[in-house]
């Protein structure tokens, strides 16, 4: 109750500080009286949810064969599980050392992670959020190797020095039984072994284990009789060992490229030595070495043929080759390559007893970069389609959104077009890796998440309930010709590679328009159709943007008259020159008038989803490239998209194909009387409205993307531009940043509602252009569009971030939209959709202010009043950092803002009075992907990509956090163990089962004494006792405080019933002590004692 009560006091304090920084004219209402604030600091909280992808590059894996749980460690101590789909969950050892094995107790609910610092850790897995029970620290060896025996509590531990150590799992105390390595060797050997690189009890007799040492010595240990029973010599290093089933032989891989397989009883010579990928000589000599085979698994099956599968191996001669595995089944061996290098592998199998027929049924590979699982009872080893999203990072993530509370049916719809896109051939079986319960999350709203790919990709993901699902994968990069030949590059000047790459996107949900901007200084404009068309040729708008005013020619004074852009907005013809190489791009020549990518001329075969519905790119200027865009946004209903970049801004009709405005940044702060008024021109030859609306290409001409002063020579850029502007001009040069398509008030005096068009600098100007929209129909793809500058809004600290708007009531105004409609449909069915338009915001009555306009920069936020442009609130985010990312959202019902700052810091603001209501030192920024990636959405959810492979979602509302224990997924589920393999009656009678081993007997603090403390330090995990005690703090705390003071004051009770025996028991030894001394003496005389 107290931290309430303090928060509500911070909040008083700050709310009292904010209204007093506020500055507002006499004649302005307070707005504080108007808006009732609901959101306070008691309803924020942070903390991680859930990360997805791809384990960022991985080291180690293991499987339960009983619980059919997946764990992978990483090489930054990370530990990520993963069960059937949309179970998954993320660990991370503090150390931050790599995970170089991991062991689980099979059903058990539990899992040994061995790191590279030299520790091993026990992680208890029947909790939502894994902890680690038990730590133990070496302080003396490096650890190389560990092995947990099926149902056993002893954990063998082998170390770079050739000692084996064993500690007990359940105490995580080192047992005195240790194998030293000039015991198990042959004493004549002269020379070290080297570390252990395997170590395994024999299936069918607990008491031998089998320790491999690298220098391709392999002993077989007597655990009860404390000595070596066989060595086995090869000389070749060992990189794996594994057994038959039976017990009676082994097979071990080497660094030549050799398997040998021995029998147990004739350590004299191998019983076989092959080598798989080697060449056979004929003269029967040795073959030629192949590379190391790193490991070797032997499975066996109750009606066929052994299972072999190695990795590596193959031939110095394929230089060049992929990683492959190898599966060899009686006498096939099938190759499969793999696309990255393989980490790891394990072969599943029906059983997890070691000493019964395996049964293999898959194989997972683990690799860098992706985990595949192959189906070994299908012919031609097909793999399995993976259950999880692992193909985040199929390329480089450069962009990403995140939409929480969308559309309900935009899910389904992406889905049903996406599924037509999975390839073919996976196996008919249902995915392996099935363990683990779904959370009983009680938030069921629509959450996509869209990311843009260094390839040009754009993917759409259902993240809804905490899971991850790709729903479909639109590539941008068909748009473009691509180079055929080596010599043949496109001008991709900008970028040195990956010239489709996303640079930023905008997506209008309820219309479902997508609007995306590449590196290359390109934006592709989308709508989504159910239906698949052909595009005989792509439209295609090309704009020249240029910065320097010396260079722009004054428009005529009777511009506004005129239906014509003034020439400095004028753009380009939509087609490329004939001949560009001969005029535009000659070696004599700068580079001029020609865009960096150049746009397929072919027909456009376009499958059901994203089709494309305009090409805009720039074009080099007098031998300078064309500047990359910076920002974008769509608006639907207006039909317009606006794009800018450090030159300036450019809108776009992608209705009627015309460029609207090109205007450069300075201009648009302070426009000219003459330039106040500017109109979009009308076209030389009108198109029907027919034409605007078939995505057919059949009418897609020329003529509609050209502007009408294309027709003659363009005179407004003859001049020859500098192309000595330096980095540093351009750096310095007031950039477009941010834009926002609204119902607003353009100017001071306006009294209605008009469509605008804010627009945000990096030097923190916020200006205002004015829409004047032709009426719907018809009219609308054939009348021209005003467009009006109407200067200066307010100036902020540091650049524009997001800009919003408010109602009277605090409530957020969306942009407006059309409904979505299909675009390849019938007339009748777009109109019935179109008539469905919201209606309009109400006007604003006289004198009085009836909008918020909310306006975040890298530094502050300001809320100012509408039409009256009064500042009612100014907050200062940040004085000695800058914010990265800055979102309006809805939380609780209400609205406010949420910051990440470059220091690390997460905020949030109430609105309209900027009150801070959070803030929490999360994450200092590392690197730019965090930069590049960060977004915060509706309802409390925001994410990152944590690494190039994984995204990281995160929650800042406290009733998420509240909610998470349910909404997680268990790990663990009760499963019965399965029942033991049949001995049979004969081995039975005869004693050829397995034999068992008492191992408490021989490794316990009885049989083997104590273990050096010196060796290694047990360090109490959180989620043991000792760690609850460090961790009792509120509620929770006391609640842990009592039964830990339970437990102690029952401890003490048994302390003094024990010592209450010992007494009781003492007495009754002297009793009956006294008792036989009276016996004794009883019929005997004084003089015979």
């Amino acid at each position: 109750m107290k931290k309430f009560n303090i928060r509500k006091v911070l909040d008083g304090l700050t709310a009292a500080s904010s209204s007093s920084s506020a500055t507002a004219s006499p004649g302005a209402p307070r707005e504080n009286d108007a808006v009732q604030e609901t959101l306070q600091s008691e309803h924020f909280q942070l903390c991680k949810t859930v990360r997805h992808g791809f384990p960022y590059q991985p080291s180690s894996m293991a499987f339960d064969p009983v619980q059919k749980i997946l764990a992978i460690g990483t090489q930054t101590g990370a530990l990520r599980l993963f069960g059937r789909a949309g179970v998954e969950c993320y660990c991370q050892h503090e150390s931050g050392s790599a995970v170089i094995q991991l062991q689980f107790l099979i059903n058990e609910g539990a899992l040994v992670s061995a790191l590279a610092d030299d520790s091993i850790h026990l992680w208890n897995l029947r909790q939502k959020i894994p902890a680690i029970l038990h730590s133990l620290k070496f302080n003396r060896e490096r650890i190389t190797y560990c092995h947990l025996p099926f149902q056993s509590k002893w954990l063998y531990i082998g170390t770079e020095r050739g000692n084996i150590h064993i500690v007990n799992v359940e105490s995580f105390t080192l047992s005195g039984y240790v194998i030293m390595w000039n015991k198990a060797i042959e004493l004549s050997t002269k020379t070290h072994p080297g570390p252990v690189v395997h170590i395994s009890d024999n299936p069918m007799d607990e008491g031998k284990l089998l320790i491999g040492f690298e220098c391709g010595v392999v002993v077989l240990w007597d655990l009860k009789c404390k000595k070596a029973d066989y060595r086995y010599t090869y000389d070749e290093a060992i990189h794996s060992v594994a057994w038959h089933h039976e017990g009676k032989q082994f097979i071990c891989s080497h660094s030549d490229g050799t398997l040998t397989t021995w029998n147990i009883r004739a350590p004299a010579k191998a019983a076989q030595i092959i080598t798989p990928h080697g060449k056979q000589p004929k003269d029967g000599k040795k073959p030629e070495p192949c590379k190391p085979i790193l490991k070797v698994e032997y499975k066996t099956t109750r009606a066929g043929d052994p299972f072999m599968v190695l990795s590596g191996g193959l031939s110095y001669d394929n230089v060049g080759r992929r990683a492959c595995l190898t599966v060899m089944h009686g006498k096939s061996t099938a190759v499969l390559e793999m696309d990255y290098p393989i980490v790891d592998f394990l072969t599943l199998c029906e059983t997890p007893y070691p000493n019964d027929f395996q049964e293999p049924y898959a194989v997972v590979v683990l690799l860098e970069k992706d985990l595949v699982v192959i189906d070994l009872g299908q012919i031609g080893y097909p793999i399995f389609e993976s259950s999880y999203p692992l193909t985040v990072h199929e390329s480089p993530v450069t962009c990403c959104e995140y939409f929480a509370d969308c559309p309900a049916e935009l899910i389904p719809a992406l889905y049903s077009v996406g599924s037509r896109q999975k390839r073919q051939g996976y196996s008919k079986k249902e995915w392996p890796i099935s363990g683990g319960n779904w959370g009983q999350g009680t938030q069921s709203y629509p959450e996509i998440i869209i990311t843009g790919h260094a390839d040009g990709s754009i993917k759409f993901w259902d993240a809804s309930a905490l899971m991850l699902q790709v729903l479909y994968k639109l590539k941008t990069a068909k748009v473009f010709e691509r180079a055929r030949g080596k010599d043949e590059k496109p001008n991709t000047d900008i970028v040195d590679e990956d010239p489709f790459a996303i640079q930023t996107l905008s997506w209008c949900p309820e219309s479902r328009m997508l609007c995306v901007a590449g590196v290359s200084a390109h934006v592709i404009i989308y709508r989504f159709s159910k239906q698949e068309v052909t595009t005989e040729e792509v439209p295609l708008l090309e704009v020249r943007m240029q910065c320097e005013l010396s260079d722009v020619d004054s428009p005529d004074p009777g511009g506004e008259q005129t239906p014509t852009l003034p020439p400095s907005s004028s753009p380009q013809e939509s087609e490329p020159p004939p001949q560009p190489s001969a005029g535009s791009n000659s070696s004599d020549g700068p580079r001029d008038n020609i865009p960096c990518l150049q746009v397929r001329s072919s027909p456009l075969k376009q499958s059901p989803g994203y089709q494309v519905e305009l090409v805009v790119q720039l074009v080099w200027v007098s031998g300078e490239p064309p500047q990359q865009i910076s920002t974008l946004a769509i608006n639907s209903s207006y039909g317009l998209v606006v794009f800018g970049n450090s030159n300036g801004l450019a809108v776009v009709d992608y209705l009627q194909k015309t460029l609207l405005l090109n205007m450069g940044t300075s201009e648009l702060c302070s426009p000219s009387d003459a330039q106040k008024q500017l109109r979009s021109p009308r076209k030389a030859r009108q198109p029907s409205g027919a034409l605007c609306e078939s995505n057919d290409g059949s009418n897609t001409s020329e003529d509609r993307c050209k502007s009408p002063t294309s027709d003659g020579k363009d005179n407004s850029f003859t001049r020859s531009r500098s192309s000595s502007v330096t980095s540093i001009d351009r750096e310095s040069r007031e950039a477009i940043s941010s834009f926002l398509f609204c119902e607003s008030f353009p100017r001071k005096a306006d009294t209605l509602l008009s469509p605008c068009l804010l627009v945000g600098t990096t030097q923190g100007s916020v200006m205002t252009v004015a829409l004047s929209l032709p009426p719907g129909g018809d009219q609308r793809l054939q009348q021209p569009i005003g467009i009006a500058s109407c200067g200066t809004l307010v100036q902020l600290k540091g650049g524009i971030l997001t800009m919003a708007l408010l109602d009277a009531a605090g409530t957020l105004l969306p942009p407006s939209y059309e409904p979505w409609y299909d675009p390849n449909a019938s007339d009748e069915e777009k109109e019935k959709v179109r008539r469905r338009r919201p209606a309009s915001p109400p006007s604003s009555q006289e004198g009085q202010d009836c909008q918020f306009a909310v306006l975040c920069s890298e530094k502050q936020a300001k809320v100012v009043a509408m039409p009256s442009q009064t500042c009612l609130h100014k907050h200062n985010i940040t004085e000695t950092s800058f914010v990265l990312r800055v979102d309006v959202v809805l939380m609780g019902g209400a609205n406010c803002i949420a910051c990440f700052c470059a220091n690390g810091h997460i905020m949030t603001l109430s609105l309209p009075s900027l009150r801070p209501l959070l803030d929490v030192n999360y994450l200092p920024l590392t690197d730019m992907r965090i930069a590049r990636t960060f977004c915060f959405s509706n309802l409390g959810q925001a994410l990152y990509l944590t690494s190039p492979a994984e995204i990281q979602r995160i929650t800042y509302s406290q009733e998420t956090c509240d909610n998470l224990q349910e909404m997680l997924s268990e790990l663990f589920t009760p499963v019965e163990t399965p029942e033991a393999p049949n001995r049979g009656f004969f081995k039975g009678l005869f004693g050829g089962g397995a034999q068992s081993l008492d191992r408490e007997d021989l490794f316990g603090e009885t049989g083997a004494g104590k273990a050096s403390r010196s060796l290694a330090q047990h360090i109490p995990g959180p989620g043991g006792m000792e760690g609850m005690k460090g961790a009792a703090s509120g509620v929770v705390g006391e609640l842990a405080r009592a039964r830990i003071a339970l437990d102690e004051r029952g401890q003490k009770l048994g302390e003094l019933d024990e010592r209450t025996a010992a007494m009781m028991a003492s007495a009754d030894s002297f009793s009956k002590h006294a008792h036989d001394m009276m016996l004794k003496y009883k019929d005997k005389k004084w003089y015979q004692l």
